[in-house]
């Protein structure tokens, strides 16, 4: 699979959106991939885990959120199904269910369930879209999860046990 063939299709223009979907992504990944090479114990696809995780966040264009660039219609808490939509068309079933499970620490629904899918969406926490040189800690990464309440808090402590 060509990630970036698909980053492409969707985000031709080299405007701010697609730099900042792509710095983004890069900094998910690399964390992704830090975290596989640390834990050879875990029985992780790296080449699927780098693909998916460039690819997570594929449906922002489709959303609101013009503090990052996206002047789509949709509100931005959407843009993981709408990726996981974009993705099935594609082919990529399993890359798409990466994309609508890595919001918060899942939604209804949509909770990460494989290790690729927990350690992407575990990943993603670490940075934000608006402020893409910043990298949270472990500490202020789960206080900012305390609005998707105590239970995601949790969840992703329990991640960082296994991940760090």
């Amino acid at each position: 699979m060509d990630y970036q063939a698909i980053i492409d299709k969707y985000y031709p223009a080299d405007d701010a959106l697609r730099r900042v979907l792509l710095q983004h992504s890069r900094q998910v990944a690399d964390r992704c991939l830090q975290i596989v090479r640390k834990h050879k114990e875990l029985p992780v696809d790296e080449q699927f885990l780098e693909e998916a995780a460039m690819l997570h966040d594929i449906g922002i264009f489709q959303c609101d959120a013009p503090s990052i660039h996206c002047h789509g219609q949709e509100p931005y808490i959407k843009h993981g199904p709408i990726g996981g939509d974009l993705l099935r068309q594609e082919g990529f079933p399993r890359h798409a269910r990466v994309a609508e499970r890595h919001t918060g620490t899942g939604l209804p629904g949509y909770e990460p369930e494989t290790l690729e899918e927990q350690i992407v969406c575990y990943a993603d926490k670490f940075y934000s879209k608006s402020s893409p040189d910043r990298v949270r800690t472990v500490a202020e990464t789960a206080q900012s999860l305390e609005k998707f309440g105590h239970q995601g808090v949790q969840k992703f402590l329990e991640w960082a046990r296994v991940f760090e």
